[in-house]
Formats: C-alpha cells, sequence, structure tokens
C-alpha cells in the first residue's frame, strides 16, 4: 500500500515511516520542511510542499497512486498558539481542509490523523478515557478538536473514514531518528541536553497536589506511536469503524521522576531550577488506552521509562552539539 504522510520528516512522521516501510509498504512524504528535517525523511520519496497547495497535493496522491493518508502535518507549540491563534487555526485546520477535499475528490477515503490529549483540558478524572468531555484550553487544543469534528460530519455526507490516535507524550528515539526541534520544550531532550551541556531545565511548577509536587504525565515511545498509526490504517483498510482512540501506558511519571532517570542514565546530574506553574497545565495526565489494545491490538513495546530515556540519550549523545555563547 502507498501511503501519503504529511508531515513525515517531523519527529513522530519519520519514526512512522520508518515502520511503515519495515512493514512493507511504501511511504511517500509530504513536508514543506518549515520543521522537519531532509535527513529525517531517509531513502523514502520525499515531496516538499505546503498543504496550502491543493494541486501539489493532488499531484502526489495521483502520481503515487495513494491508498490511504497518515497526517501529522501541524504546529504544535502550546504557548506559540495562545500567542498566535490565527498561525494555528490557518495550519491546522485550513491546511487539514484542503487535504480532505483533495482526498475526497480523489477517492481516497482513509486518514489516520495525528490529535492529542490537549482536545481533553484539564481532565475531570485519569486515567482518561476517550469518552471524556472535550474542552480545550488553548488554541492547538482547539485546532485538533476542531478537525475531529469535521470528520464526523465529512463521514456522514461523503464517506470519509478515519481513525484519530489522541496521544499524550511522545519521547525517545530510534538508532537513526530522534527528537530535534527548534525551540525544543520537551522535557527528556530538554534534560538530556542539560546535562551535556546545555540550558539550565526549567520545572514549571514544584506545588501541584502530586506525591513530588511536580506535574505527571503519561510518557510514551514514538516508535509504539509509530505502530499505533499503522495498525490504525490496516484497521480502516479492513472496514473497521471511524473512532478515536487514546495512546499511552496508562502509568504517569512526575518531573522529577523524569530527572532522576536521566541522570541514572546519564550518570550526571541534570541542572534545574523551579519555575511557576504554565497557565492551564493541568497536575496529571495520565492515558486510558484499553480501547486501542483491545480493538487494534497495540501494545505499547518500548514505552518504559528507562527504555524511552536510555534510546533519546544514546540519540542525543551521538547528534547534540551545546549552542556556543
Amino acid at each position: 500500500m502507498n501511503i501519503l504522510i504529511t508531515g513525515g520528516a517531523g519527529y513522530i512522521g519519520s519514526h512512522t515511516a520508518n515502520l511503515v516501510s519495515a512493514s512493507g509498504h511504501a511511504p511517500v512524504i509530504y513536508d514543506n520542511l518549515s520543521t522537519g528535517h531532509r535527513w529525517a525523511a531517509g531513502l523514502w520519496t520525499l515531496i516538499e510542499a505546503d498543504l496550502a497547495d491543493r494541486s501539489a497535493i493532488s499531484r502526489a496522491i495521483q502520481d503515487y497512486h495513494v491508498e490511504g493518508v497518515i497526517h501529522f502535518a501541524a504546529f504544535a507549540y502550546v504557548g506559540e498558539s495562545v500567542e498566535q491563534p490565527r498561525k494555528y487555526f490557518h495550519n491546522n485546520v485550513v491546511n487539514t481542509l484542503n487535504l480532505l477535499d483533495v482526498m475526497l475528490d480523489l477517492d481516497v477515503k482513509n486518514i489516520v490523523y495525528s490529535s492529542s490529549c490537549a482536545t481533553y483540558g484539564v481532565p475531570e478524572s485519569v486515567p482518561i478515557p476517550e469518552t471524556q468531555p472535550q474542552r480545550p484550553v488553548n488554541p492547538y487544543g482547539e485546532s485538533k478538536l476542531f478537525v475531529e469534528r469535521v470528520f464526523h460530519w465529512y463521514e456522514q455526507a461523503y464517506g470519509l473514514r478515519w481513525v484519530s490516535l489522541r496521544y499524550f507524550n511522545a519521547a525517545g528515539a530510534s538508532a537513526k531518528l530522534g527528537e530535534c526541534h527548534d525551540p525544543e520544550t520537551h522535557l527528556i531532550p530538554l534534560a538530556i541536553q542539560a546535562v551535556l551541556g546545555g540550558p539550565t531545565v526549567s520545572v514549571f511548577g514544584t506545588d501541584y497536589p502530586t506525591n513530588d509536587g511536580t506535574a505527571v504525565r503519561d510518557y510514551i515511545h514514538v516508535d509504539d506511536l509509530g505502530s499505533a498509526h499503522l495498525l490504525a490504517l490496516e484497521y480502516l483498510v479492513n472496514r473497521g469503524p471511524s473512532r478515536a482512540f487514546n495512546l499511552g501506558t496508562g502509568k504517569g511519571h512526575s518531573v522529577r521522576e523524569v530527572l532522576e532517570m536521566v541522570e541514572q542514565v546519564g550518570k550526571a546530574p541534570v541542572p534545574f531550577r523551579a519555575a511557576g506553574r504554565r497557565p492551564g497545565d493541568p497536575p496529571v495526565l495520565i492515558a486510558d488506552s484499553t480501547a486501542a489494545k483491545e480493538i487494534l491490538g497495540w501494545v505499547p513495546r518500548r514505552s518504559s521509562l528507562r527504555e524511552i530515556v536510555e534510546s533519546a540519550w544514546h540519540w542525543h549523545s551521538e547528534s547534540y552539539q551545546p549552542s556556543k555563547p
């Protein structure tokens, strides 16, 4: 099967493309490289184009006989989305509508969507099931939820078939692919970079109602996320009904626990400083992924905190160069 992977030169997209290829399918990477990396696209077909360009989407689908789409391409900085909501709704919503319109015009009706636990906002309870109300607290989460709602109506009107994967904290690396954002905002790479000579880590909130006062999150290895996208597309091809799935381990780790694991793996202290809470950050976010395990047959195989940190440490210690003052 030829699979169009939008944002396939990014962090999660490139790991998913790697697994798609290893499974005997043909990934076709569609990425404008605004945040992705040419090197991450490997030896796969790379179409350097924007989702604002409907003609480019159409050519990609027709030229490569695309049979299904995995859609990652989006802006994903929560703080930036609050400051620049126009940027987020234009890219994450309007450009997704462009993609969907071209897909429907060309009779490509299976899409796996990279969504987020940000659609839930501040949860009513944890672990979070898919049935919990979705009340985003930032434009990023709102943009993801808007697209999920579009899917519902497009399926009724046009027969679009979809799976929305709401994942929690992507982390870790593979042998040749890792997390390389600019700016970097995720805890594990920031902690590793701090040990390797980068900036001191800011711990946002030390007075949460948790065991050690720091926020608790559900970390999932990026390869396990990638495998879920492939399983979800196969599920659609086999006529499984459209629906959303949470992706996480069901186990949370606090910021302090993550820093301690980085210290164990790196055999050095992580320089950090306490900072105030960020607005809208819930104390605890943990996924209930029962549905993905039971319906998709998904098993997170690499998502112990130690393996996540060890894999990220290996990649960053080989590739990271601290910026010079």
